[in-house]
This record gives C-alpha cells, sequence and structure tokens, in this order.
C-alpha cells in the first residue's frame, strides 16, 4: 500500500505536469483529500524531476540542435546557424522575469501563508480556466524565426504566473505565446524550452528542502520513474491537443476543480 501511495503521487505528478491544470495545485488536492503520511514537499521534487527527465527526452534533437548551431554561430558565424543562436538567447530572456520572481519569492517566503492554503488553489484554477478560456480560438502566424525580444518577455511574464499553486505553469507561457501571434506548435515548443532551464533552477533552490529517507529509496525510485513516463506520453498527447486549438477543455476542467475545491474543501 506504502509503494502505490507513491505511485499513485508519480502518477498524478506526471499526468498534470505539462497539461495545463498545474501539478503543484493538484497535489495540494490530493494532499488535502488523502491522510497519509508523506513527506509532499519531498515527493514534489522527485516527481517533477521525473517530468524534467521526460520533456528533455521528447525535445531532445531540438536541444541538440540548438546546442550546435548557439556555438556554431558564436564561434564561425555561419548564416544558417543564427536563427537558432537568436532562438536561444529568446530562451534565456524568457527565463529572466520568473527567475526574478522566483528568486525574491523563496528569498523573502512570500508563499510561505498560501502555499498550504487549498482555497488558494481554487482561485488559482479558476484564474487558469479564464486564461484558457481567453485565447481558445487564437491562431497565430508566427513561428520559432519571428520570436523576438517583446514576445520572449510577454511569455517571461505570463511564466511568473505559474509560481503560484493552480495557476499552470504550462497553461501561462502558452496563453502569453499565444496571445503574442505565436503559431500554436511554436508556443507548445517555447513554453517546454522554458519548462527545462526554470524547473533545473527550482530544483536547485528547493534541494534544502529534500529530506530522503533511505528505507524509502525504492518508493522514490519508482514515483520518479512512473512521473516520467506518464509526463512522456501525456506531453506528446497535450501536445496534438494545442494544434488542434482544444483547449477549451481544459479550461472547462480547471473551471469545475477550481469551484468544486473553494465549494467543499477546506
Amino acid at each position: 500500500m506504502e509503494l502505490l501511495k507513491y505511485i499513485f503521487l508519480g502518477f498524478i505528478q506526471g499526468f498534470t505536469e505539462t497539461i495545463p491544470v498545474s501539478s503543484s495545485g493538484h497535489l495540494m488536492i490530493f494532499k488535502t483529500l488523502m491522510d497519509v503520511k508523506v513527506d509532499f514537499d519531498t515527493i514534489a521534487i522527485l516527481t517533477n524531476f521525473g517530468s524534467l527527465i521526460a520533456i528533455i527526452i521528447l525535445f531532445w534533437k531540438d536541444i541538440v540542435t540548438l546546442v550546435k548551431n548557439f556555438f556554431k554561430y558564436l564561434t564561425k558565424k555561419e548564416a544558417s546557424a543564427k536563427s537558432d543562436y537568436k532562438y536561444c538567447w529568446m530562451i534565456v530572456l524568457g527565463c529572466i522575469p520568473a527567475g526574478i520572481g522566483g528568486f525574491l519569492v523563496s528569498y523573502f517566503d512570500l508563499f510561505d501563508k498560501i502555499e498550504d492554503n487549498i482555497k488558494i488553489v481554487g482561485i488559482s484554477l479558476i484564474i487558469t480556466s479564464i486564461l484558457l478560456f481567453a485565447i481558445r480560438n487564437f491562431k497565430g502566424k508566427k513561428d520559432d524565426s519571428k520570436l523576438g525580444i517583446k514576445e520572449a518577455l510577454t511569455v517571461g511574464c505570463f511564466q511568473i504566473l505559474g509560481l503560484f499553486p493552480g495557476i499552470s505553469r504550462s497553461g501561462s507561457t502558452i496563453v502569453g505565446g499565444m496571445s503574442q501571434g505565436l503559431k500554436r506548435d511554436t508556443a507548445f515548443k517555447y513554453s517546454f524550452m522554458l519548462y527545462i532551464p526554470m524547473s533545473l533552477a527550482a530544483m536547485a533552490l528547493e534541494l534544502k528542502d529534500i529530506n530522503l529517507d533511505s528505507s524509502l529509496m525504492l518508493y522514490y525510485v519508482s514515483a520518479i520513474l512512473v512521473s516520467a513516463i506518464v509526463t512522456l506520453l501525456v506531453t506528446k498527447w497535450f501536445r496534438k491537443i494545442v494544434n488542434n486549438g482544444k483547449l477549451i477543455y481544459f479550461s472547462i476542467y480547471c473551471f469545475i476543480v477550481g469551484l468544486l475545491v473553494l465549494l467543499f474543501l477546506k
């Protein structure tokens, strides 16, 4: 039964991490619903690591191409690599707003009073619902080559919203990208290109809060593996949903769950 709890939490993290429903919000909901003795902070960090592995695998070819072309243009100024060189800098630029916001939140412990407040999750899920509803019919025309400073900073600012438990990081960044006229798949890809460095930075900041128990290593590994596998499968599915313009389904889901949380959980 104890192993199943960790597998279940790994599944929840993997299923909700990359779709716009907020993995942190759902972990808090199940933390409230489940009367179990589990270190949720530690399991959240570990299962997020599993999700990170999955995203790196999914975008591995893109990552390798971007890194190669970045240094190719930096050292040899090859014209064919210029677009990817610029894209890499847009990733850096897009991370800055949330990076500053995340540092300030961590340094001043700004969320201490609300991080365990389940009502905040309910409100945040409804906000996510509204954001997704607002861009439900958007069809941008800008591809990767058209991603500039304005678009990168806008998406970066939207990413700050993802710091709040219950507001989806992927949802807010995709909304930010589509609001700036990016194509659906371009917004999707850029969202997850930002996810990788932001997730690494968040994990580095959260390592001080991790509390590993050597007797639970099998449970930890199981949760990480389940999270990675489920994240990989769900992200591929979610990409199709975004490209087909079906984000309205997630808007409806977030609104219903947010309302239920406000009405019935405390």
